[in-house]
């Protein structure tokens, strides 16, 4: 999972051919469970899900939604979606049926059971975009979507639910659609039919680990050395299509699978970008879920189109990295994964931290930033972990992350969890004298366990030890099981890479990057600059003067009805570029034209100093 904050800015200034009946999936084999979801006939906003169950031998069943699934790490309640649940006999008769919790249904008299039916409400529609932890809210790319005729965002695990003791044989799901509509997904649809999708999965755990996107078709493939990669968009006013991504994207996934080299084979993978208008009942947690072969991403429709490119590429990146772990590199506590009672594995660290830390590696090893950018990035990391509690024990955190006072720390899985991936990696190019690194550690890792083979959360440290070094060892005892603090400047050190004070470009209206200079009247709903802006470079340097109106950027006009549109269109401005402020002044308009000079921030950093490291640095970052 990679979640994303878009701008805190925003908030603040706010503040301020065929056809089908329902049961027409049945399977008459008793050993799998035949599901229909119909998105035709949608009711009140809510789509009716069929389920044909397999033999049951009791006389009660325990019929199941899930309350957490793989890669969300918190406890979502998917049942409360649920409603209307209703169990039948061959003849259609109803069975006795009671509800124990929010997500679990004991059935009577299950012998005679054939078949469960109940609707599903949206998840999108209840959003309040609040922080991680903050609401009840779904994370996006883990909800559901209904929007008849137009979109349906099916993440299979707010649709389907399972039979207690029966998660591990085959699903067959059937989705009856609008032809009109296409569903994006890494799974392969067995019927000819335009308006019938049927999928099967090997068990449950499979089916939930592939989404499927229904929209009118807007779509992009190509291969990447045997991969066959799918784009599909959906974005409620056309503002862009799947052509507008490709060349990026494909820049991008081609970089990363030359980075990852024979690591990973699949055949197909499927990205899932879902564009939300954040102004409605839409979609606002915004970033990125994992899966085998795909990635749903939520990302708002209003950002620029280069701002929205550069989302995909750190977002994408992260969860196309999870191929490598936990999808392929995991602990029994995932593939054996219990979705109402789950038990969470300890190291975090790995799944998310080392997928972050690829993120990032693969761009400075591939070209796509620079040396100095990557430092940046790390810095960043540096500082955004220090607000953390960074005595914290990883691995305990990571075991406990459901509860307080861990769980208000899981946000640290992308910053330290990075930083511990990143120490991993020197150490081992310093101790193998640039031969071997983190990524090398994790072809070893899948080579003795891989998808099918999970690791005993207890022994994941002592197997590193054995096929690394002692020092790998001590370094995780100490630093991700223990709850000293990591020396970063010493590692960095290693490389021949030390402190240095970099400024980073900040947001053009804010003062130190969290204080607004601009306002809006609420009466008149105009932008007016505060009465002092003489500290800010970018209005000064333009001539714009304290309680000027802000009409407009570019010939744009901007008031309190799209002033998201203008601070996501100031996320992606640079320097030096070429800009025009109309902006009105004791009553009259003037047109200010000039140079974008974005305010600055001096920040703690890093640059390389020592040429006599430069050879294993080179092996760490290019190697």
């Amino acid at each position: 999972m990679k979640k994303v904050l878009i701008t805190l800015s925003c908030a603040i200034f706010l503040m301020s051919c065929k056809t089908s009946n329902a049961t027409s999936a049945a399977n008459t084999s008793k050993n799998n469970v035949a599901v229909s979801i119909d998105l035709v006939n949608v009711i009140d906003d809510k789509v009716k899900v069929t389920i044909i169950n397999p033999t049951i031998t009791t006389e009660t069943t325990t019929f199941n939604i899930p309350k957490i699934v793989p890669g969300t790490y918190s406890e979502d309640n998917y049942g409360r979606f649920v409603e209307n649940v209703k169990a039948f006999d061959a003849k259609g008769n109803p069975l006795k049926i009671a509800k124990m919790d929010e997500n679990s249904y004991t059935i009577y008299n299950a012998t005679k059971l054939a078949k469960v039916t109940y609707y599903v409400n949206d998840t999108y529609d209840t959003e309040i975009g609040a922080g991680f932890g903050e609401s009840e809210d779904i994370f996006s790319p883990a909800g559901t979507n209904i929007k008849a005729g137009e979109n349906f965002m099916l993440n299979t695990h707010g649709f389907v639910g399972y039979f207690e003791g029966k998660s591990e044989i085959p699903y067959t799901v059937e989705v009856k659609h609008p032809a009109t509509l296409w569903g994006a997904t890494s799974l392969i649809d067995t019927n000819p039919s335009n308006e019938i999708d049927t999928y099967n999965t090997s068990r449950y755990a499979e089916l939930v680990d592939h989404p499927i996107m229904y929209s009118k078709p807007d779509y992009t493939q190509f291969n990447v050395e045997g991969m066959d990669i799918i784009i599909s968009v959906y974005s409620p006013t056309g503002k862009f299509k799947a052509a507008d991504l490709t060349e990026e994207t494909e820049k991008f996934m081609r970089a990363q699978k030359k980075f990852l080299g024979k690591f990973n084979a699949n055949k197909k993978y499927t990205v899932l970008l879902y564009l939300s208008d954040i102004k409605s009942k839409d979609a606002k947690g915004f970033g990125a879920l994992e899966h085998m072969t795909s990635t749903t991403m939520v990302m708002p429709e209003m950002m620029p189109l280069d701002a929205l490119k550069e989302q995909l590429k750190d977002v994408i990146s992260h969860e196309f990295f999870h191929i490598v772990t936990p999808l392929s590199v995991h602990s029994r506590e995932i593939h054996y994964f219990d979705f109402n009672k789950p038990k969470m594995s300890e190291h975090l660290w790995m799944y998310e931290g080392i997928t972050e830390y690829f993120a990032n590696l693969f761009q400075v090893n591939q070209g796509l930033i620079s040396e100095e950018d990557f430092y940046k990035r790390m810095a960043g990391k540096i500082e955004e972990a220090s607000n953390m509690n960074d005595k914290m024990s990883f691995t305990k955190m990571s075991k406990n992350v459901l509860q307080q006072p861990y769980k208000e720390q899981y946000l640290n899985v992308y910053q330290k969890g990075a930083l511990i991936a990143m120490c991993i990696d020197i150490q081992m190019r310093e101790l193998s004298n640039g031969q071997r690194g983190i990524l090398s550690l994790m072809q070893d890792l899948s080579n003795e366990f891989g998808s099918n083979k999970p690791f005993n959360d207890e022994d994941l440290f002592a197997t590193i030890t054995r096929i690394t070094y002692p020092q790998i060892g001590e370094f995780l005892n100490k630093y991700v099981a223990g709850e000293t603090p990591i020396p970063y400047d010493e590692y960095f050190a290693k490389m021949g890479v030390t402190k240095a004070k970099t400024f980073v470009s900040g947001n053009p209206f804010l003062k130190d990057g969290r204080i607004p200079l601009i306002t809006v009247d609420q009466n008149t709903k105009q932008i007016k600059a505060l009465a002092d802006v003489s500290d800010n470079i970018f209005m000064t340097s333009l001539g714009i003067k304290g309680n000027d109106v802000l009409k407009a950027f570019n010939g744009n006009e901007y008031n309190l009805d799209n002033i998201y549109d203008l601070i996501m269109l100031s996320e992606s401005w640079k320097d030096g570029d070429a800009i025009s402020v109309t902006v009105t002044r004791d009553g009259k308009d003037q047109i200010l034209k000039g140079k974008i000079n974005l305010p600055k921030e001096e920040k703690s950093g890093f640059m390389a100093t020592e040429k006599s490291k430069e050879a294993i640095k080179n092996a760490w970052l290019k190697g």
